[in-house]
């Protein structure tokens, strides 16, 4: 008898590794038959499971609109059908709503017909309530069954890259936040909960989730990422845009190079390289790097600068040179002009503060007279304290024009075309800001003032968008 029950149980076992552990450790190693991280370098997806709550979902969309961000909710269907409403709200703000069965159990203790209905009927209430049929599901637990393998082709099953456990309140908000942040980078798909009634879970846990999501979307904004629906993270198709339900075609985040385009490329990284190395350029950021820079004394004719400051022929200064490989994947992935404006001053605006606390600790870089760059972009750079001068005639600067300008063919959203409008701004110019004016706007004691700084200049980004767009029309 003891045999028998042995034998009877081992069988139990088989069966169910087959029917359920075999499936959910297929799909999570190996990805099959689910979604659950994307490629792009700029969008990422918030995804939440288990609501709608009537407390905390109606907070959690507020700070979406706050953020003009857009997420994927997951929701359970007896609280859909409890709180139409908030489907309701969801679906006319732009955020893409899926399954996640109508009450929240595990697949592995359900039969296929049960699991189907269970799907079915949740995704019947949506369509009830938004008109707008859903294909997207995301099993309890992200446990599968052999159903969920073989089910209907047009049903996509959606999982994470990252999960934070923050259904738990012992977690606290300070380290959920630490958490989010360290796996903030384009392509990831984040599993976040905005009720907090399942099983495990605690009842008032999503208030820390909203606490460490605003500092996330903070973050994200800084290094201008952007949360996006999981439909779009998947392939890069159409948004839907608020409640006016207007679509618009959004262009995949990488461009694709034509091949003489890509030696340019090639070849104008692989100089970068060997300059920094003849020339011992050091990095403001070295975790992030943009800005690099480089002791040397300058050689030319008097430049004054704001608050009587003057940098004369054999002064030290600091020569700073932004990353190419940095400026090229940003120009390759931004949207439009003033995308990539936008998202460069977000550069900025942390990039300064580094050097400033680099330059402040180095005696050598301290007794620098000034910053100096040769730049393209010069309608911007005031509002970060540089003042921006003409380049002297002469070899120096036809070879610069030459340069900047194969760059900017390069790195530029709109490639060729940009540079046959405007032509007379698109000239290079000498960028210089005393080292006293750096410390004192980007040191330690004055950090708060660089958000405002790049707010300015984030309004002057609009104003160049503005006239190129003038341009073209």
């Amino acid at each position: 008898m003891t045999t028998m029950l042995q034998s009877i149980l081992l069988w139990l076992l088989y069966l169910s590794s087959f029917y359920a552990f075999i499936p959910s450790l297929i799909s999570r190693l190996f990805g099959f038959r689910v979604f659950r991280r994307g490629k792009s370098e700029i969008y990422y997806a918030l995804t939440f499971d288990d609501g709608p709550d009537p407390f905390y979902t109606p907070r959690l969309l507020e700070l979406l609109r706050k953020y003009n961000v857009k997420a994927t909710f997951f929701v359970v269907g007896e609280h859909a059908a409890s709180h139409p409403e908030l489907i309701r709200r969801m679906h006319e703000e732009g955020h893409l709503i899926g399954i996640h069965n109508y009450i929240h159990k595990t697949n592995w203790l359900m039969r296929p017909r049960t699991v189907r209905d269970q799907i079915d009927r949740t995704g019947q209430i949506i369509q009830e309530i938004t008109g707008e049929k859903t294909c997207y599901y995301r099993p309890p637990w992200g446990i599968m069954n052999l159903f969920d393998f073989f089910s209907k082709k047009d049903r996509k099953i959606i999982l994470w890259s990252a999960m934070f456990e923050d259904w738990k309140c012992s977690v606290g908000a300070e380290q959920l936040k630490k958490r989010m942040l360290n796996k903030l980078k384009g392509g990831e798909v984040m599993l976040l909960h905005d009720r907090g009634t399942t099983l495990g879970a605690d009842a008032h846990a999503p208030e820390q989730m909203l606490e460490a999501l605003e500092a996330l979307l903070q973050e994200a904004k800084r290094r201008g990422l952007e949360s996006v629906r999981v439909d779009t993270l998947m392939n890069g198709s159409t948004i839907i845009e608020s409640s006016s339900v207007v679509s618009r075609q959004e262009v995949e985040p990488r461009l694709k190079l034509k091949l003489w385009k890509r030696a340019v490329v090639a070849m104008w990284l692989g100089w970068e390289k060997l300059f920094h190395w003849v020339y011992h350029l050091r990095s403001a950021s070295p975790k992030d790097p943009m800005l690099h820079f480089r002791s040397r004394v300058y050689h030319g004719a008097r430049v004054e600068m704001e608050h009587g400051y003057v940098m004369q022929n054999g002064d030290p200064i600091i020569e700073l040179h932004f990353d190419n490989q940095k400026l090229f994947e940003l120009g390759v992935t931004s949207r439009s002009t003033m995308h990539l404006a936008i998202r460069m001053i977000r550069m900025m605006e942390q990039q300064l503060p580094d050097l400033a606390q680099v330059v402040a600790a180095d005696p050598k870089l301290r007794s620098a007279k000034a910053l100096y760059g040769v730049s393209m972009i010069n309608r911007g750079p005031e509002k970060f304290g540089f003042t921006v001068h003409e380049l002297a005639p002469g070899p120096f600067s036809l070879a610069s024009k030459l340069y900047l300008r194969l760059l900017l063919s390069v790195i530029h959203p709109a490639g060729q075309k940009r540079l046959k409008q405007r032509t007379d701004q698109l000239v290079p110019k000498m960028i210089v800001m005393p080292v006293e004016e750096l410390l004192q706007r980007y040191g330690q004691q004055h950090h708060t003032i660089a958000s405002g700084v790049a707010e300015k200049a984030e309004e002057e980004a609009f104003v160049i968008e503005n006239e190129v767009l003038t341009e073209q029309n």
